[in-house]
Order: structure tokens, then C-alpha cells, then sequence
């Protein structure tokens, strides 16, 4: 059993269609059919949405997201509209809004890799391969991939894993020249961004893209979606710090994870039951894991 220990009511907002409720977002759609994305501060792990939300999450998700949609404008073209909070909104979705062309989602999760970790460190030491993908011999946890790797997954529902798929079975679920598309603009929207995180001093382990077919103009439009190159989408790395052959620190939810999986939680993971609330020290150092990737990718000090 997983999913939302305490899954939160919809906000009643004029003129909005309530949608979805996500892991992190609720998405709305407003009477001119834009998507109206609102992210809340929730976290989840181990496929649980937390009782215990994080400060600021959020609007440090928004606003990165934002700034990484600049610097992948000239790569790629995106959903965003505007940040305006839709009239008779609550006050607290100030800052944490995006305003979004509604778009035909392609549905492949496209992960890239430029370092072994996660599920793609799991397969490797089973198989020596990544999402079916050979990999040479004497990687560890935390090496460098000889080149940026396109490991695509499907899509899960909330409670739910990603799944590994090969780009084979991409092709298959959405043909070949969109496949061949998906895997070019990937590549490419991470290889920048890991360049650019780079000379930040941070490593882009690897990130996960969302994108959608925009079918306003005469030909339809692959289009960058979602978040892009948060914590929660990404594993973010200190440069400084790296050492392959062991798990690395991350600017990211790895400490709740670690946590909760800790006696301190109290918390059999293979249990039926949901995870605990989290202490107020664990939320503090999560929060500021967060705003220190926010601060140090985009140089701006969080306020």
C-alpha cells in the first residue's frame, strides 16, 4: 500500500477546473483551457506522499523550473504563459504558479544519465547494462558514464514506480520519429544544464524531462513540460565532494529517505503502513538543501 498518507482537499477556485492532484502539484484548468499548475510544498519517498510538508518547497520548485526554462529557451520551446495567480485564488499560491499551454503529453518519463546512481546503478550491477543499454566494466556508484545516456521510463500513477523501458519500447509506444525526437531534445536539454551546473560546482548526476505536443500552430510542437531541473526531478550533486564508489550527498529528499529508513523513524518500510511525520530537524536541513541548490545553480540568494 502506498500513495498519500493524508491526501489534501482541492482549493475551490472561480473559474477553474480542478484536474489532478500529483505527488507535489494540483493542476487546474482555467476557461481559456490553459493548465494552471500550482506546487505545494509536499515531499514523497518510498512512493509515499508525507504527512509532514516542507516550507517553501514549492516556491523554490517554481521558481528554479522558471529559471531553467530560460536557459533551455534557445534549446527548446516551452509550456510556460505567465505566473499570474488566477482571481479568487488563495493568497498562498503567490509565487508557486505557472500558467501553462495545454499541451498532448507524450507519455514516456524522459530520464537522461550522465553518472551511475539509482535504479540505473541497480541494473548495471545485475547486468552491466542501463535500461538495456551496455555499459563497460568497472563502474561504481557515483562513476562518470562514458557519454550522456537517454533511459527512458513510463509513467506512474501516485503510489506507483517509474518503470524502466528500453528505446525500443519508446519506439514502439510512440513511433519512431517521435522517439528519435524525444532522445535528441533530452540529450541535448541535459547536456547544457549539466554544463551549466558545472561551472556552478555542482554535478547533474542525472534529471528526468516531461514533454508534450503543442498543436496551437499548423505542425505540432514537442515542448519542454512539468518542472524541469529541480531537486525533485534531478540528483544534484556537490562537485567538491564527489567520490565514486559511494552513495554521494545530494541536494535533494535523500535526507527524509535516509530518515525514515533510520530506527530513529520507528518505520518498517515493508510494512502496510504509512511512513511517520517528520521531526522538525529533518525538515530544517531538508528545506535548506533546497534553497541551497536554488541559491548556488542561479547565484541568487533566496528570499
Amino acid at each position: 500500500m502506498t500513495g498519500f498518507v493524508e491526501k489534501p482537499e482541492p482549493a475551490q477556485v472561480p473559474d477553474l477546473v480542478h484536474l489532478h492532484t500529483g505527488k507535489v502539484r494540483d493542476l487546474y484548468q482555467n476557461q481559456a483551457g490553459d493548465l494552471v499548475m500550482v506546487a505545494s510544498d509536499r515531499i514523497s519517498a518510498f512512493d509515499w506522499v508525507l504527512p509532514t510538508e516542507i516550507p517553501d518547497k514549492g516556491r523554490i520548485l517554481t521558481r528554479l523550473s522558471l529559471w531553467w526554462f530560460e536557459q533551455l529557451e534557445d534549446l527548446l520551446p516551452n509550456h510556460v504563459k505567465g505566473t499570474d495567480v488566477p482571481a479568487g485564488a488563495p493568497a498562498d499560491w503567490e509565487g508557486r504558479t505557472m500558467v501553462c499551454r495545454s499541451l498532448r503529453m507524450v507519455p514516456v518519463e524522459c530520464v537522461a544519465r550522465g553518472y551511475l546512481a539509482g535504479s540505473g546503478l541497480a541494473e548495471y550491477e545485475e547486468a552491466q547494462t542501463v535500461c538495456g543499454l551496455a555499459l563497460p566494466p568497472g563502474l561504481e556508484n557515483g562513476s562518470e558514464l562514458p557519454g550522456s545516456l537517454f533511459t527512458p521510463a513510463t509513467k506512474a500513477q501516485v503510489g506507483e514506480h517509474d518503470e524502466n523501458v528500453s528505446y525500443e519500447e519508446v519506439a514502439r509506444l510512440v513511433g519512431s520519429e517521435t522517439a528519435v525526437e524525444l532522445r535528441q531534445a533530452t540529450l541535448a536539454a541535459y547536456d547544457r544544464a549539466r554544463d551549466i551546473a558545472r561551472e556552478r560546482g555542482i554535478i547533474l548526476a542525472d534529471t528526468k524531462f516531461e514533454f508534450g505536443w503543442d498543436d496551437s500552430g499548423d505542425e505540432p510542437v514537442l515542448t519542454l513540460a512539468d518542472e524541469v531541473l529541480t531537486p525533485d526531478s534531478s540528483r544534484f550533486w556537490p562537485a567538491d565532494t564527489w567520490q565514486p564508489g559511494r552513495a554521494q550527498p545530494s541536494f535533494d529528499k535523500q535526507y527524509v529517505r535516509d530518515w525514515l529508513v533510520s530506527p530513529a523513524s520507528g518505520w518498517d518500510r515493508a510494512s502496510e503502513q504509512p511512513p511517520p511525520a517528520l521531526p522538525e530537524e529533518v525538515v530544517e536541513a531538508t528545506r535548506a538543501r533546497y534553497v541551497e541548490a536554488y541559491e548556488r545553480l542561479t547565484g541568487v540568494p533566496w528570499s
